[in-house]
């Protein structure tokens, strides 16, 4: 099944996805880098201004997901897109204008975020209806896919740019790419009917915090909820702490660093194709449970690693595992996700999550920093690395396999 065709609609969507990833990924730290070599921002405005896209972007989407919910989801990723597309595009302009400042780039980080949420909720709901559900884990194999390839080309290639061509280049390619995202998504063509909404049409309280409870009701997505995000605030908050360690305290060449963190995403590539089969061997809820069980294991080894190539190699072979057995779980896990969700509830849960996903990263950021500043950036780093250690217990531990479609308690009153 993984190596079948899933048809024009879906090829459509998936090479949308790919021009977007591959940008998005070729302007890894763009704002940051534009802060320091063009601003000459300090730390902790280059830290503020990555907290504050997340955080204030996450609030902003809040209301979104109801709002998304209930409108053609096509119109809204087309939309998400330009915005993205007119927002960026602004640096470049503000740039050679000279007229760019600190302000801009925090405004441009809140708009992003903001549109990165509504848009990756609308597409889940939408990839739910274009694909048939014996599709989804093949589907998802193939995002799963995509984004770690871009993830191992994108930010070598974006950092050489910057060097050949000046701060504000991989923003106008990121800038591009959402736009021809928008041109591939609207070239899908065909109809899609009007999301029918029961009771008032106005946007009440229950509406925006509907996500949210249906996750915390729910027997599955609740453990698998706070096992993730988790998991993706403390892998996050220990990022900056890494470069800080093995930039300034080891030495190692920026280079070297590039390497240690481009080379495992190979694994996401293998992980990510060997999700299909895995699941179809050992079952999807076992696979689950083992593989999200080993993700946690590996990143208490980043505490121990020195100076030279053996503590290089170190570092690439944990963040090769950890990759690898990330690579299998997201795309199982999406798959899942998606499967318990009734159409009605899928853009407010999947905003809801991402939402408190990114809050949570731009925390547990700021606060191993402050950590880090007390106790050095080893002994944070093994905090985070013991902390993972507990989050297997979080997983579901029997398989809720549930038809939330044919559900007559989860209708809409």
């Amino acid at each position: 099944m993984a190596g079948s065709s899933l048809g024009r609609s879906f090829g459509w969507l998936w090479a949308a996805y790919a021009v977007s990833t591959f940008g998005t990924r070729l302007a890894f730290d763009a704002f940051a880098l534009i802060a320091i070599l063009a601003l000459h921002a300090g730390p902790a405005q280059v830290s503020v201004l990555a907290a504050t896209g997340l955080a204030v972007g996450a609030a902003i989407a809040v209301p979104l997901g109801p709002w998304v919910e209930f409108r053609r989801k096509r119109p809204v990723m087309v939309a998400m897109d330009l915005t993205r597309f007119a927002a960026l595009m602004s640096v470049p302009v503000a740039y050679l204008c000279g007229l760019l400042g600190f302000v801009q780039l925090l405004i441009v980080s809140v708009l992003v975020g903001a549109a990165d949420i509504a848009f990756n909720a609308a597409s889940g709901a939408y990839l739910k209806a274009l694909v048939r559900p014996e599709d989804l884990l093949a589907a998802n194999g193939r995002f799963e896919s995509t984004a770690w390839t871009a993830t191992v080309l994108g930010p070598p290639a974006g950092t050489a740019a910057i060097g050949f061509f000046g701060p504000v280049t991989t923003v106008v390619a990121d800038a591009v790419s959402y736009l021809l995202s928008a041109a591939g998504i609207r070239a899908i063509g065909g109809t899609e009917p009007r999301p029918v909404r029961t009771g008032s049409s106005r946007l009440r309280w229950r509406d925006v915090v509907e996500g949210w409870r249906y996750i915390l009701t729910h027997p599955a997505l609740r453990p698998l909820f706070f096992n993730t995000v988790l998991i993706s605030g403390l892998i996050m908050a220990t990022s900056p702490l890494l470069a800080v360690l093995m930039l300034g305290d080891l030495g190692f060449a920026p280079w070297q660093y590039g390497l240690a963190f481009g080379l495992p995403c190979v694994g996401g590539i293998v992980g990510s194709r060997l999700a299909h089969r895995l699941v179809a061997r050992f079952g999807r809820h076992r696979v689950l449970l083992i593989v999200g069980s080993l993700r946690a294991c590996w990143s208490l080894g980043l505490a121990f690693i020195g100076p030279g190539v053996f503590g290089l190699v170190l570092v690439i072979s944990v963040e090769f595992g950890l990759i690898t057995c990330m690579g299998v779980f997201n795309p199982v896990f999406a798959t899942y996700r998606l499967e318990q969700l009734p159409t009605d509830r899928i853009v407010r849960t999947l905003s809801a999550w991402s939402v408190t996903s990114k809050v949570t990263v731009a925390a547990m950021t700021g606060l191993w920093g402050l950590l880090a500043g007390v106790t050095g950036p080893r002994a944070a780093i093994a905090l985070a690395g013991l902390l993972m250690l507990f989050t297997p217990f979080l997983l579901p531990r029997r398989d809720h396999t549930s038809h939330p479609e044919q559900d007559p308690a989860l209708s809409t009153p």
